[in-house]
């Protein structure tokens, strides 16, 4: 089973695409943290975030352990993936690793802004799962704030619009998704939710733990 969870950031799809991983045993890939990953790389290379050609090179050799770095889920590295997202060559490049991820042979749990509309248009199961931007903002916050970072809800709501504004042309719902406003759910009701709607799609083959 192929399930595509698409949506803006800090909506709850990352956790809960994290649990439908878990609960019918697929791998789940983070696509938002590829492009945090090549925008990391930029940093730390020296090298600006407008350097197109380096972002290009670095997301075509990208290494899956990238991903481990501890500052992903940093602000900066947020910002630095909002500055490599808009590049073509950068998207072309993740692009391929994505759908090589979706042949997994058992399926996969993928979320990011186009999967189920550009990197698994096949998927059984497509959920758009959004927030009030407000709510979005606060989750954010608490998150950072949780891991120790210095940051104010004001800013994170302006970094939220702006990378929906820059993800919004290849931020698109598919036509048969199923929409999942978090915004009134616990994490707990959303998932129950999630699973309800994953349950009826499913494959006959496919078994939930």
């Amino acid at each position: 089973m192929i399930i595509a969870v698409d949506g803006p950031a800090a909506s709850g799809k990352g956790s809960l695409a994290k649990r439908l991983s878990a609960h019918y045993h697929l791998p789940h890939l983070d696509t938002g943290l590829l492009y945090r990953a090549v925008g990391q790389r930029l940093l730390l290379e020296g090298r600006s975030l407008t350097d197109t050609e380096a972002a290009i090179s670095i997301a075509q050799s990208f290494v899956p352990e990238w991903l481990n770095h501890p500052n992903l889920r940093s602000r900066e590295a947020g910002k630095a993936a909002t500055a490599v997202a808009i590049i073509p060559g950068v998207r072309k490049a993740l692009k391929d690793f994505q759908i090589a991820f979706t042949r997994n042979p058992n399926g996969a749990v993928i979320d990011g802004r186009d999967i189920g509309t550009v990197i698994a248009p096949h998927a059984h199961v497509k959920l758009w799962v959004t927030a009030d931007p407000h709510i979005r903002a606060n989750r954010r916050y608490r998150e950072l704030v949780a891991k120790g970072q210095d940051v104010s809800e004001a800013d994170i709501l302006s970094d939220l619009a702006a990378r929906d504004a820059n993800d919004a042309p290849n931020m698109i719902m598919a036509d048969d998704a199923f929409i999942v406003d978090t915004s009134p759910m616990s994490l707990e009701q959303a998932f129950a939710r999630v699973v309800e709607i994953c349950e009826n799609r499913k494959p006959n083959q496919t078994q939930p733990h």
